[in-house]
């Protein structure tokens, strides 16, 4: 019997990620004798960051006290004070942020200026979460970033005294981390404000990925381990089905055996993953099926 192999109608680059990409690119080839450069990586993607080094386009670990042409302000946001920063720099700044990501950093500035206690639910060292607690702590420093209700414990006596809580989410977390920490708010909150932040594409890419799991014998997650989303699609599916969580083509070698004793193979890929990184894994499994 021939192997099935179905993959994900939203798998790979989603509107803001292809945004940035095309961009930056775009603001090179129209820049070639300027400097160009992107502080951080533009997206979790060792390939894609591999291509804009190969035109070009460096990824800055820190931003120099001196320098000069275009700084690309990365998709997961950055704060006030970094613009500031880039531009007493002498680079000439250009935001690429997710308009999704700026939706977050928004909400999150009105509940913080109307009172609220801010609740980010997310983790602490992505710098998606690090932006939106940026620009928040400009009109107050009543600030908490969770992913489990356990971390917001400890602070109960000063939530409750606070009564106004406002919550915002990091857009590629998932619903099942959400709603634990919904439940325990909402039981010491006088007024609770929650804002599903939640990127649309992302919960479609979760849901889409449930799906696919049971029908599958095995799930292929493509994609970055440092991308959350992508992650976030490797736990959903290792809860239903075999689930291998691969960068490339490359590391199928590892799961040959298990590629070869499923009938029905589903293949998915994060929100950063290029096309023809998706394109190679799929050649490569129907390559090793047929010999």
């Amino acid at each position: 019997m021939p192997k099935e192999i179905k993959l994900a109608k939203l798998a790979g680059f989603c509107h803001g990620v292809r945004r940035a990409v095309e961009t930056t690119k775009k603001i090179k080839q129209e820049n070639p004798d300027k400097n160009v450069c992107v502080l951080g990586e533009l997206i979790h993607n060792s390939h894609v960051i591999n291509q804009l080094n190969e035109l070009g386009i460096s990824s800055l670990e820190s931003l120099p006290q001196s320098g000069n042409g275009i700084c690309i302000i990365r998709s997961h946001g950055e704060s006030p004070e970094v613009f500031e920063k880039i531009k007493n720099s002498g680079f000439e700044p250009y935001d690429l942020t997710c308009p999704d990501v700026k939706k977050v950093q928004q909400k999150a500035i009105e509940l913080a200026k109307a009172g609220y206690y801010l609740v980010i639910v997310g983790k602490s060292s992505h710098p998606e979460v690090i932006a939106i607690k940026e620009n928040a702590l400009k009109f107050s420093d009543k600030i908490l970033v969770a992913t489990k209700k356990e971390e917001l414990i400890a602070y109960e006596n000063d939530l409750i005294s606070h009564k106004k809580i406002g919550v915002v989410i990091q857009t590629t977390q998932m619903i099942s981390t959400l709603n634990p920490i919904v439940e325990y708010l909402t039981s010491i909150a006088k007024d609770l404000h929650i804002a599903n932040t939640i990127c649309p594409s992302t919960s479609l890419r979760q849901k889409e990925a449930k799906e696919l799991a049971h029908w599958a014998d095995l799930m292929i997650v493509i994609g970055s381990r440092q991308s959350a989303n992508t992650t976030h699609l490797a736990e959903i599916s290792k809860e239903i089905t075999n689930t291998i969580h691969i960068e490339d083509y490359k590391e199928l070698s590892d799961n040959n055996d298990l590629i070869k004793n499923s009938d029905k193979i589903a293949i998915t890929a994060g929100a950063s993953t290029p096309p023809d990184v998706i394109e190679n894994v799929i050649k490569e499994i129907k390559k090793g099926l047929s010999t």
